[in-house]
């Protein structure tokens, strides 16, 4: 099923996410969207990774495949990492990322934005890649029921499977959310290690 609508007359950005090298945390969020088939009905479920450490930090779901569903997963990132103003966050061309509540909300808190190049779908890899795991590992194999179950299911998954425990080849075999802790520890080992160098007590 089709879940990404380019065709919608609104201000398109520059794909400021290809060929970055990322160096840490927050700097670059990727975002997209997907159908999920339950035993009674679809939903459509909206995501965001931080692109360094593939942890989901924002998620919605619902029956309709509308672009508050985009916002919210963006409010319940922003909500969790408060990202510092530069980073950039990525998406598709969905009309759920090009409209300006969604744009102007990012804008807001100093966020550039970027979008997948048209007609280039591998663009936004990184997140139509934990798509298909998040298919493969978990939705294929549950019967859900209904809204609410997959509701239930899917947050657990995330919590409780994908971010502290799914590993990850690109991150040193480490599930998310060890590999960001490491990240935190080495972080802040530099920064000490700078202070004693600049005799900063």
């Amino acid at each position: 099923m089709v879940t990404t609508d380019s065709d919608h007359g609104l201000p398109g950005y520059p794909n400021r996410a290809r060929a970055w090298v990322l160096t840490g945390l927050d700097q670059l969020g990727v975002a997209d969207f997907t159908s999920l088939r339950l035993e009674r009905e679809f939903v459509y479920r909206a995501v965001m990774l931080d692109a360094f450490s593939r942890r989901v930090i924002g998620w919605a779901r619902d029956r309709m495949l509308e672009a508050a569903r985009a916002l919210q997963a963006l409010r319940r990132a922003l909500a969790r990492r408060r990202p510092a103003p530069g980073r950039v966050q990525h998406s598709d061309r969905g009309v759920q990322y090009a409209r300006h509540d969604y744009t102007q909300r990012l804008q807001d808190h100093g966020i550039q934005i970027s979008l997948s190049r048209k007609g280039k779908p591998w663009d936004n890899a990184a997140c139509e890649s934990f798509l298909k795991t998040l298919k493969y590992e978990e939705v294929y194999r549950t019967e859900y029921r209904d809204l609410a179950d997959a509701r239930a299911g899917l947050g657990m998954f995330l919590e409780k499977v994908y971010n502290p425990k799914r590993l990850h080849a690109a991150l040193g075999y480490l599930p998310p959310t060890q590999f960001e802790r490491r990240v935190q520890a080495q972080t802040q080992k530099q920064a000490a290690t700078r202070q004693l160098s600049l005799g900063v007590f």
